[in-house]
């Protein structure tokens, strides 16, 4: 079959994309279903596995991809034959379950990842858990669908679920284009928020506007703390919404307002932040870390796709033959929105 593969480890990443049509078609093991794959979208975890991640062996070459949208086409044992015909999109993030509680849910799961720790999405069939999937409705545009699974589920999580979002509350959003901060905006805008996002890139500020941000703040690599606290008339923000990390961590802490929420899910920029530790117990800050998210949370914010309320930002659509490039153009940040393979 045709598939995306990452042929070595290496950065940059892209010279290593190969587009190949012999890679092995996936059979259904128990619990198991088929999917067609009718379109599938790169995330920055595509690049942490092309780059190589500390602590996970993993083997070139390889199939990328934690999202991605398709038919079901057959199913292993135990899988309810229901599901047959269904346009799907997957959960990526499988729980592991808590060896000293095996029969407790745990609140904070590890996970595997398709995509990372095994076979992805970026082939023409899929083998998934039938647990992980979400059913969006043969209406649904399977390029949207792909485009929206693992980044909505991981604003949801650090927004709704996390930091507790409430309407009317102020929500900061760093590094606007990306597709988390650009699912963050539409969470944020779907509970009636005000919201601010940041960029280094005026153009990225000036499409997040057109979009439904109320304000953007160009980041020069200076504290732009000052300036959001003039957009609130000095108050501060509720939440802030972080995934670039060391090089903003410090004006994000200074951005929040008397018990304020910074929730981050990744950080780009590097791990190895200054804060303000004065600043956090005085403000009585919250600081929470937060990652992926559960089959509750993934329906949950599934429904809202398939009912037209949340809809993700589709930055190009690419032909898999054209991976390459696709990856390239993640690699240098020149996205505004989510790369999508369109496989048929």
């Amino acid at each position: 079959m045709r598939a995306v593969t990452v042929a070595s480890q290496g950065t940059p990443v892209h010279p290593n994309v190969r587009f190949v049509t012999d890679w092995l078609e996936p059979q259904p093991r128990a619990g198991q279903a088929i999917i067609r794959t009718e379109a599938s979208a790169l995330n920055h975890l595509d690049l942490w596995v092309g780059r190589g991640l500390p602590g996970v062996d993993l083997q070139y070459p390889r199939i990328g991809g934690s999202d991605a949208c398709g038919i079901v086409e057959a199913i292993g044992d135990g899988v309810d034959p229901a599901w047959l015909g269904r346009r799907v999109i997957m959960n990526a993030a499988h729980a592991i379950p808590d060896p000293v509680h095996p029969d407790m849910a745990p609140t904070m799961p590890h996970y595997t990842m398709i995509g990372e720790h095994t076979n992805g999405g970026h082939c023409e069939h899929l083998a998934a858990p039938a647990e992980q999937l979400a059913d969006v409705g043969m209406d649904c545009d399977p390029v949207a669908a792909a485009a929206f699974g693992l980044t909505f589920l991981t604003a949801w999580r650090c927004l709704v679920s996390r930091a507790d979002l409430k309407a009317g509350q102020t929500v900061l959003i760093t590094g606007i284009g990306g597709g988390v901060a650009t699912a963050g905006l539409a969470i944020a805008r779907h509970f009636g928020c005000r919201t601010i996002v940041t960029s280094r890139h005026q153009w990225k500020l000036d499409k997040a506007i057109s979009i439904g941000a109320d304000h953007g703040v160009l980041d020069t690599g200076d504290d732009w703390s000052r300036t959001i606290r003039t957009l609130t008339l000095k108050r501060g923000v509720d939440v802030v919404l972080d995934s670039v990390g060391q090089a903003v961590h410090l004006s994000c802490i200074k951005s929040l307002a008397r018990g304020g929420t910074f929730v981050t899910p990744g950080c780009t920029t590097g791990p190895a932040a200054t804060t303000d530790l004065a600043r956090i117990f005085w403000n009585q800050l919250r600081l929470l870390g937060s990652t992926m998210g559960d089959m509750n949370e993934f329906r949950n914010v599934a429904a809202l796709l398939r009912s037209g309320h949340l809809q993700p930002v589709v930055d190009q659509v690419f032909d898999p033959s054209d991976a390459s490039a696709a990856y390239r153009r993640l690699e240098d940040g020149k996205q505004f929105g989510k790369i999508v393979f369109k496989w048929s």
